[in-house]
């Protein structure tokens, strides 16, 4: 059973260095959050999950990593300086402020008054002065998506590969946005990361291709431990619609706050490059776009048919790091009951994410031969780089498989004195509490099966 409240994972990450509020110290910063040792290995190990099935294993597939500074141009026209906005209301009671969309009954989440202003616009990208002057021209945009990058890239990445349609260029990497109300620990913040793949695409080929990477996501959620029957596939209505899209999917998943999106998937179509692209008279462009006189690239293929130079229409699965993160503990988070009555927390993660691969424990922590002995276990069993061995010395067994139970340890490694003389180790696993006895030798084998299943 996944987590009956988010204060419970919220605990969990601060108890065992997971996630912390950031700059705490100094009363924290509101929507803003550091990865603690566990949390950084668990955020690293499901990007890398991303990377790898979304380009090396594919062959029609590039990697990309964009600067997160971005020319203001690049935003007037994709259309983020003109609708990129929440609608804000204050309290004029209590001085909150909220986003008017979140309200209940038209009264402030704080105090309960109807004394609101009137919803007015607010942009959430957030400016930064570039240069020794800082006026209104001097200004840039930290990105709030990493999407614009790829598409002001995509004539570069064409050129440098020689790719042809259908490709995509993925991208992980921050982005920014001022969230009015930012909540939900993780799930909603201002600074956090995002998996996108930009897939390109014939027109007229959209729809396949948008059904077809539905299906690819739902499966890579599952391989991280987010059954399919977990998600909630939503059609996105019409007039909710981003200015861009001709039809998107939201990814549901229940986290301990609510049914919350965890990835969309959205036919982009023509909008994005065609957007950027000078000479837009020139091509078929379908989408609603702005003139764009400052562009110096045709963002377009040609095709070797009719010679006709075509604006590729784009599909694209863009996931939040952050929350997908959030799911994955909500969704391994077990609360036991052992068949002695005492409480068991374990998180059930898959191997492959697991923050920590294998602890190995020396029975005794002042015995310094079994010590050393452990030690030279877990540096050989590192060297395999299949992630990070500890070696945990606290010197008692049933406070270490607690421990390791809590932050997802698929295995455990007791050195004992026995060891010592018959060279077999004593192999605990997470899920069952199995314990058995496996020669050392084995121990390479056993930890890169345990990783690929």
């Amino acid at each position: 059973m996944p987590a009956q409240s988010m204060e419970q994972l919220v605990s969990l990450c601060k108890r065992r260095g997971f996630i912390f509020q950031t700059n705490e110290i100094y009363g924290g910063l509101q929507g803003v959050y550091d990865y603690g040792p566990l949390g950084v290995e668990l955020k690293e190990n499901l990007k890398k999950s991303w990377w790898t099935a979304m380009v090396y294993s594919r062959d029609d597939v590039e990697g990309l990593d964009a600067s997160i500074l971005t020319n203001k141009k690049v935003l007037r026209y994709s259309g983020h300086e003109d609708t990129f906005t929440d609608p804000l209301v204050d309290c004029k009671d209590c001085k909150n402020r909220m986003r008017a969309d979140h309200l209940e009954d038209s009264k402030c989440l704080h105090c309960g008054s109807t004394n609101l202003t009137d919803p007015r616009p607010f942009n959430l990208m957030f400016k930064t002065n570039i240069g020794p002057v800082a006026d209104d021209e001097s200004y840039a945009y930290l990105r709030p998506e990493t999407a614009q990058q790829i598409f002001t890239n995509f004539k570069n990445v064409v050129d440098s590969t020689s790719k042809s349609i259908p490709f995509g260029i993925a991208q992980i990497g921050k982005a920014f946005r001022n969230e009015i109300t930012p909540r939900n620990f993780i799930f909603r913040v201002r600074e956090f990361e995002q998996m996108e793949l930009e897939f390109f695409v014939k027109k007229g080929e959209d729809e396949d291709w948008h059904k077809y990477w539905i299906e690819e996501r739902l499966n890579w959620w599952a391989e991280q431990g987010v059954e399919k029957d977990k998600i909630e596939v939503l059609n996105v209505p019409q007039e909710e619609l981003s200015h861009y899209s001709k039809a998107t999917i939201d990814l549901m998943y229940e986290f301990p706050h609510g049914l919350e999106e965890l990835e969309g998937i959205a036919n982009r179509t023509d909008f994005d490059l065609g957007s950027h692209s000078k000479n837009q008279e020139d091509l078929d462009i379908t989408a609603n776009i702005l003139d764009n006189k400052d562009s110096n690239a045709r963002l377009a293929v040609q095709n070797i048919d009719s010679k006709k130079w075509e604006v590729p229409y784009v599909i694209e699965p863009s996931a939040g790091v952050d929350r997908g993160v959030l799911a994955i503990l909500n969704e391994s988070y077990k609360d036991e009951i052992l068949q002695n009555g005492k409480n068991r927390v374990v998180l059930a993660l898959k191997p492959h994410l697991s923050p920590i691969k294998a602890a190995v424990i020396p029975i005794k922590k002042n015995d310094s031969t079994i010590v050393e002995f452990s030690q030279k276990i877990k540096n050989d069993l590192q060297k395999l780089g299949l992630g990070r061995i500890v070696l945990e010395n606290t010197g008692n067994i049933g406070k270490s498989y607690r421990k390791h139970d809590e932050i997802g340890t698929p295995i455990c490694i007791t050195i004992d004195f026995d060891t010592l003389e018959d060279r077999t180790v004593t192999v605990r696993d997470r899920d069952t509490m199995e314990q058995k006895r496996v020669k050392i030798d084995s121990l390479d084998g056993l930890i890169k099966n345990l990783l690929v299943k």
